[in-house]
């Protein structure tokens, strides 16, 4: 089962390639493929964030009102998610997709020379243009062929760890100053550290991948945000529109009528 999936992205990527003749344009047009099958899945999550974020004042207060019950901190926590329509873990969901096409292509990348024995076809290189030479180095082997190849395969590596984190960073950027806001941060550096590692052994073409991928991310979650507070702000200007006007009329006292002496 999964050698038939890794064919399959090796066949999707030798397809498009045979259209634009160059590997690293045909694993971005692959990529932006995905990213497109994945636009209703981002955007309610997006949407979700989106609405919690606002109600970040209402979660702090439910936090210090309930910081000494733990169980009636989660249930009220719980229940707000519940209104908001909030789910933490479909924020995790979009990476957990990519990591079986995150995985395949990285053996794909690293058995290439095999896959194109296997399936009877040539190809003189794997490189991206003349930006990138092989996408089947990782950025460790161009670190022992000199400098000059290495570079290119660092600015994929500082893409590939900062951009994969990046959404979640300006989201938090936007919230209010908190205890889980440093949290998160603070987390975010950390992954973002950690995908560092994991991206010196891997091949240049997965960090492609993967960085062409959270950059699409980031200006959709950005484009998304922008259209929410624009509905926002076109909602509430409609609100202020159709609001009775208050007139405040101040009613003369009548004077009191002389009365007639007889």
């Amino acid at each position: 089962m999964w050698d038939a999936f890794k064919d399959f992205i090796f066949w999707g990527i030798q397809a498009v390639y045979g259209f634009v003749g160059d590997w690293g344009m045909a694993i971005i047009l692959v990529t932006i493929l995905f990213r497109v099958l994945l636009i209703p899945l981002m955007r309610g999550q997006i949407k979700s964030s989106y609405q919690m974020q606002k109600m970040q004042p209402v979660i702090q207060e439910i936090q210090e009102k309930y910081k000494d019950d733990p169980m009636r901190l989660q249930e009220e926590t719980q229940k707000l998610y519940a209104e908001a329509k909030f789910n933490p873990i479909a924020g995790c969901l979009p990476i957990l997709l990519q990591m079986p096409i995150f995985m395949a292509l990285f053996q794909v990348l690293r058995e290439m020379p095999s896959y194109m024995e296997k399936f009877n076809l040539s190809s003189s290189s794997y490189e991206f243009y003349n930006l990138i030479s092989n996408l089947t180095l990782s950025p460790a082997d161009a670190f022992s062929q000199g400098v000059g190849t290495f570079i290119p395969y660092l600015i994929l590596l500082i893409i590939f760890a900062g951009a994969t984190f990046l959404p979640m960073i300006i989201q938090q950027l936007n919230a209010p100053n908190s205890q889980q806001r440093r949290q998160t941060l603070m987390i975010s550096a950390f992954m973002s550290v950690f995908m560092l590692f994991i991206g010196w052994s891997s091949p240049g073409g997965v960090l492609l991948f993967w960085g062409v991928s959270s950059l699409i991310g980031v200006a959709q979650q950005q484009l998304t945000t922008r259209a929410l507070k624009r509905a926002d702000e076109k909602k509430a200007a409609e609100i202020v529109e159709t609001e009775p006007v208050k007139v405040d009329v101040t009613r003369k006292t009548k004077k009191k009528r002389p009365t007639k002496n007889r």
